[in-house]
């Protein structure tokens, strides 16, 4: 593998960028993720002093410096392996992006122990290698934001780098609203709340996130409110269910608030609580992206679509018959729309 030198200067435009953002910006640069891993392998200076953190803060006039890694034609092919086996539910999709629902069960994107069995993988069956974005690497074709293995529902892919940007931008600014809908341990009193706090890999356990007031740590928000509760039965304190609201994406977010405010999401193996009669017998978390709402990037045309509870997470819901305290305001709307019910 042969390696070249790349050397960039931050103007106006760039002042205040994320390194890695930065680096993906040059010309003729690699994905922000293979950028990322430059600065992780110690391959890029500012100013001749040695980077540190892919997340730094470019300032004006910095001198930036990258030795990039040149694969060898011969040997490397980035195209990840089409998998036309794998089923994609298609909500929406245009010659810029698809809207999805994606099952429970479906990996993203390759990881250890998934190499052709993800949803990037059927993404290359249905769209060719050539009509996806590839911002986030070429592991990450048209992935613009993740939902975890186990977690169901809407997501969105680009079929190019201008929208993948242009999607992820509106994610940053706030402005792609995503819904999600959990059951969640205990009684929640309060029919609205926010949770503002950082985030951060556990200390003690490296699979898992957590709640920190670490400087590193980085800034979540979700705002919930309450949908319907259940009262507490022999077993159990009772449920209630919620929709969220993500205002950022980090990893396992819904989870790990739900976590930090003592009401962990039902049948969640990593941060939750309780066997399997009170987990409603499931054995994944009850979390379903259920609505995304957007203005697309290209046409300006407001994008709203809404995504029914799948079977299992209905039944686990439907158990719960007879235990009702009744629905909110919220609940009226939304409850009957989860379900594939009339409105009332």
């Amino acid at each position: 593998m042969s390696q070249r030198i790349v050397n960039l200067l931050v103007g106006p435009e760039s002042e205040d960028m994320r390194l890695d953002a930065f680096l993906a910006s040059g010309a003729g640069m690699p994905s922000r993720s293979a950028c990322a891993k430059l600065v992780e392998a110690g391959q890029v200076t500012i100013n001749e002093t040695l980077a540190t953190s892919k997340s730094e803060r470019v300032l004006l006039g910095d001198r930036v410096r990258a030795l990039v890694d040149e694969p060898d034609p011969a040997t490397s092919d980035p195209t990840l392996a089409p998998n036309p086996y794998i089923p994609l539910d298609i909500r929406f999709e245009d010659e810029h992006l698809i809207i999805l629902s994606k099952q429970a069960g479906l990996v993203c994107h390759p990881s250890p122990g998934h190499v052709d069995d993800t949803l990037a993988n059927a993404l290359v069956a249905h769209c060719g290698p050539e009509h996806l974005g590839r911002l986030q690497g070429d592991d990450r074709p048209g992935i613009v934001h993740r939902l975890d293995m186990d977690t169901s529902g809407l997501m969105l892919a680009a079929k190019d780098d201008a929208t993948q940007r242009a999607l992820q931008d509106l994610i940053r600014l706030r402005t792609l609203d995503r819904r999600y809908v959990t059951l969640v341990w205990g009684y929640v009193a309060a029919d609205s709340g926010t949770i503002d706090t950082g985030i951060a890999r556990s200390t003690r356990d490296r699979i898992r996130m957590a709640v920190s007031d670490d400087p590193g740590a980085r800034e979540a928000i979700t705002t919930f409110r309450v949908l319907e509760r259940f009262e507490a039965g022999r077993r159990d304190e009772g449920y209630t269910l919620l929709e969220c609201h993500l205002y950022t994406g980090r990893t396992h977010q819904i989870r790990v608030h739900m976590r930090h405010i003592n009401h962990q999401c039902i049948g969640d193996p990593l941060y939750g609580r309780g066997d399997l009669a009170q987990n409603l017998g499931l054995t994944r978390q009850f979390l379903h992206s259920w609505r995304v709402s957007f203005a697309h990037p290209v046409s300006g045309e407001t994008i709203e679509l809404c995504d029914t509870l799948p079977d299992d997470l209905a039944a686990a819901l439907e158990s719960l018959d007879g235990r009702s305290m009744g629905r909110t305001r919220a609940g009226d709307e939304i409850v009957p729309r989860l379900l594939g019910e009339p409105a009332a």
